[in-house]
């Protein structure tokens, strides 16, 4: 069992939780997941470590009510427990494997979008620790939807930039447009951008990295479900070969990541009439895994 510390709401359906998980904080990195089940009937939830403690053995995490599940994980309470807790999941980020001082030669963009401020946040804190500050650009519709400022200025000051799509804070805008702007009228160089959000906010952040000449990274989190790949929810095509964003990633090399089949693929296994178009479509890469059907790629 493990026992939920702390319980804050972020903003309108989306939470934190700080979880009594020692074992998973005491090995997890940036960029890794968890999964989280409540009972035994439970669903299985992947999640993002928003952030960790080695020496209390916790760790946050920050989900947004979209479903059922999520809806009863938001009706728990401090006190209350979840029934299981299982990671680390997943690659770290390619930056933890790096030495500081290669870090320290680079310049280094995140763009940030809705929820997805919660995976980016532990990328920028651990970089801080390396002795490194990079720029982020945070999106939100709208001033009540921006997350985890405070935590966020903490790590990287005023290298935070906040847009919104209505300009009820900070820049009035889409996240691509302050991205624009840093790189050609304020002649800021990147070495790297990591893009985490919407699908179609990282694809279109991919295509102006593209055009800039940055190389970019993208978190395909938002397409899990089960987290370890025999669902098949997370196929997706990289280049010319097959992944899953929960053995192979979640963080792909964005410029090779087809977003439109992606997103496609998502809508069709929302259904259960797409879930058997897509199973009986692409046959044994159709999930990953197990290392004996041939999904595995």
């Amino acid at each position: 069992m493990y026992k939920i510390l702390k319980k804050k709401k972020l903003a309108e359906q989306i939470w934190l939780m700080d979880v009594e998980a020692p074992r998973v904080a005491a090995k997890c990195l940036p960029g890794e997941f968890l999964i989280v089940k409540i009972d035994r009937y439970g669903e299985r939830i992947p999640l993002t470590i928003c952030d960790y403690d080695r020496e209390k053995g916790t760790v946050l995490i920050v989900f947004q009510v979209v479903g059922a599940s999520s809806y009863r994980m938001a009706e728990l309470n401090e006190g209350d427990f979840f029934e299981d807790v299982v990671g680390p999941l997943g690659c770290p980020s390619e930056l933890t494997k790096k030495t500081p001082e290669e870090l320290r030669k680079m310049n280094i963009l995140f763009v940030a979008g809705g929820v997805g401020t919660a995976p980016v946040y532990p990328q920028v804190k651990w970089l801080k620790e390396q002795g490194v500050t990079a720029d982020v650009v945070q999106g939100a519709k709208n001033k009540d939807l921006v997350i985890l400022e405070d935590e966020m200025r903490a790590v990287c000051g005023d290298h935070l930039y906040i847009t919104t799509d209505d300009g009820s804070y900070g820049f009035h805008g889409l996240v691509t447009a302050k991205v624009e702007e840093l790189v050609e009228k304020e002649g800021k160089h990147y070495d790297l951008c990591v893009a985490i959000g919407p699908m179609i906010m990282m694809k279109f952040v991919a295509l102006l990295t593209k055009k800039l000449g940055i190389p970019t990274v993208a978190s395909m989190n938002p397409i899990m479900v089960d987290g370890t790949g025999m669902c098949g929810a997370c196929r997706l095509i990289v280049g010319d070969e097959v992944k899953f964003a929960c053995v192979d990633g979640p963080e792909f090399d964005a410029h090779k990541i087809d977003f439109d089949q992606a997103m496609k693929r998502a809508r069709m296994y929302a259904s259960e009439e797409g879930r058997e178009y897509l199973r009986e479509k692409e046959g044994k890469t159709h999930h990953g895994g197990c290392g004996n059907c041939g999904g595995q790629q």
